[in-house]
């Protein structure tokens, strides 16, 4: 895998942005649940759909959630979803963005507003 993953939490850990291809990976790894918070579109053609995903994660039965955040810009609503799906997924669960900074400050202040 070329994706680097880096544990956070006991049930959390995050990466940088994963492709189709890594997410067979990700379900050998143990994961039961991918956190997108990358907006489609924001690496342009680079970048997969979430939708694209969300296909390869449902067929290996990983649950997938797609949260768009927009970098610099976390809005309250967006870290009560993150909260939500978070508190209810199976675990563990992988979150990614484009570096995995943006879903690991998600996840931060999802535990701070508990």
């Amino acid at each position: 895998m070329l994706v680097q993953i880096s544990q956070q939490f006991k049930d959390f850990s995050i990466a940088p942005q994963i492709c189709v291809e890594d997410v067979a990976e990700i379900a050998q790894l143990g994961f039961k649940t991918i956190i997108n918070c990358r907006p489609d579109g924001e690496g342009g053609s680079s970048q997969p759909p979430s939708e694209q995903i969300k296909v390869a994660a449902e067929k290996l039965g990983l649950a997938y959630y797609y949260i768009p955040v927009i970098p610099n810009n976390i809005q309250v609503e967006k870290i009560e979803e993150f909260e939500s799906i978070y508190a209810s997924a199976a675990k563990p669960v992988l979150g990614f963005c484009r570096t995995g900074n943006r879903v690991a400050k998600i996840f931060e202040l999802a535990q701070v507003s508990k």
